[in-house]
């Protein structure tokens, strides 16, 4: 069994991962279950002259980075370009403040730091946007091995990903992988236009796209969470307030512009004033953990947040009953399965989102006979696999106002109906699942053989449209 090679921005702990979710815990079961190295940066600033030592205990290997590589490559280029571009936010994208050339500094170091410790049969699995360039450097280095990538976010329709000054070099970076993963069919449709408008890729008779000098396969592999992690989750009576029965709204977004928490508190805001009858029946709880503080744009976020929590606080709330709980801090993963549980109504309404394993952790954490609702964003990347939850449009605050009603209202039936379809595609497209998918594509490139490649089905289809011609 070849070694798999896990690349990433960040490493966790594995002992701490399940605490950790998402991402976290499908990279550490890998690390746990198979021959495997986990490299990456392990969330410390260092002197500069200290970055170039890799720290190994086992399977992990680590390095730091200096103030001026956490400034430019993480904060600047990473989160300050490519974060607001591959969102669909142009306007807060940092364009002119050169953090390319420390980006790519940063990836060439850290290829330098993982080339000695590669063997001739890994298989290399890169993770997220932050490493954009790293297989080409590697390859400057020598390394032969396969190397897969996979976006966690997602990727913009091509004429937005034009609009970085340094997108052919970002496509060209983009050659040196041998599969490219991302969430959704959307996210490669957005990718192939790109690569056939932006730089002239063309899809050859394999399904494969010819870019450069390489091909590099590109597919959907979209991700999932592990449900046993949630399948003993128990409804928390502690959550509910002085006055009773009190039914529970549940979000958990990262503090960040991409999540449309001003929308969802707007919404709320406007359920309540439309329906009277609901007020001290209902609180909303949206946890929303720090992140970023330093980027201006999440301070503004912040802010903007606190005093709309406060306003429709003050307008509706009553001495013992507060609408909105506004919790600006983790909370600790063991308990969220148990308030996942206790809510009968989970809100994920992202403005834009690569997958968005929320919705599927309160699906998994609901009780099959008296299961919760969830409402989820058209615009999360989850809305492709989870049409039997309540779609729709975070902009349209009425619209989402009237879906919140309509969850509230909606008959027993309906709701284990709709939840047992939502159950069936969470099991089926689980962690377990996708790590499998994509490393068995990742497998096929050893081989050599065209006729094992899955061209993905955006492909597929301009494919027989060429071959019509």
């Amino acid at each position: 069994m070849s070694r798999i090679v896990l690349v990433s921005n960040r490493v966790t702990d594995i002992r701490k991962a399940p605490q950790a979710g998402g991402v976290a815990v499908a990279l550490a079961d890998i690390v746990r279950t198979r021959p495997a190295l986990w490299f990456g940066w392990n969330g410390e600033i260092a002197p500069e002259n200290a970055t170039a030592t890799v720290e190994r205990e086992g399977r992990i290997a680590t390095v730091p980075l200096s103030e001026a590589d956490h400034q430019a490559y993480y904060l600047g280029y990473s989160n300050s370009v490519l974060w607001p571009v591959f969102h669909n936010r142009l306007d807060l994208a940092q364009f002119e403040a050169g953090f390319f050339e420390r980006y790519v500094d940063v990836n060439r170091r850290l290829a330098e730091q993982l080339r000695p410790l590669l063997r001739p049969d890994d298989l290399i699995w890169v993770h997220d946007y932050h490493l954009l360039p790293f297989a080409t450097e590697l390859r400057r280095l020598g390394a032969e091995n396969p190397i897969g990538f996979f976006l966690h976010i997602p990727f913009p329709p091509w004429q937005t990903f034009m609009a970085i000054p340094e997108h052919q070099q970002l496509a060209r970076a983009l050659a040196a992988y041998d599969l490219i993963g991302l969430q959704t069919k959307a996210d490669v449709a957005n990718l192939v236009t790109y690569l056939e408008n932006g730089v002239f890729g063309r899809i050859v008779p394999d399904g494969r796209i010819r870019l450069l000098d390489r091909l590099v396969s590109v597919g959907s592999f979209p991700i999932g969470i592990d449900v046993a992690d949630f399948a003993h989750a128990k409804r928390d009576g502690g959550l509910v307030q002085a006055r009773a029965p009190v039914h529970r709204i549940i979000g958990v977004d990262r503090l960040d512009y991409t999540k449309g928490l001003p929308q969802k508190f707007k919404a709320f805001g406007q359920f309540l004033d439309s329906n009277p009858r609901y007020r001290g029946q209902v609180v909303l709880t949206q946890i929303a953990p720090p992140t970023r503080g330093s980027v201006e744009a999440y301070s503004d976020i912040r802010q903007q947040l606190e005093a709309l929590a406060g306003s429709i606080n003050g307008r509706f709330g009553e001495l013992d009953w507060v609408p909105i709980h506004y919790i600006h801090r983790s909370t600790a993963r063991r308990r969220l399965a148990d308030i996942y549980r206790s809510s009968r109504i989970g809100l994920v309404t992202p403005l834009r989102d690569g997958m968005n394993l929320v919705a599927k952790e309160y699906v998994a954490a609901q009780d099959s006979a008296d299961p919760g609702v969830l409402i989820l964003s058209q615009f999360a990347g989850a809305a492709e696999e989870m049409s039997q939850a309540l779609i729709v449009n975070p902009y349209n605050i009425a619209e989402t106002a009237d879906v919140i009603r309509m969850a509230f209202e909606m008959a027993l039936a309906e709701r284990q109906k709709r939840h047992a379809a939502l159950m069936a595609t969470v099991e089926k497209n689980s962690v377990v699942a996708w790590c499998r998918s994509f490393i068995a594509q990742l497998e096929r490139v050893r081989s050599n053989d065209p006729a094992s490649w899955r061209a993905p089905e955006p492909i597929r289809t301009a494919l027989a449209k060429l071959q019509a011609t």
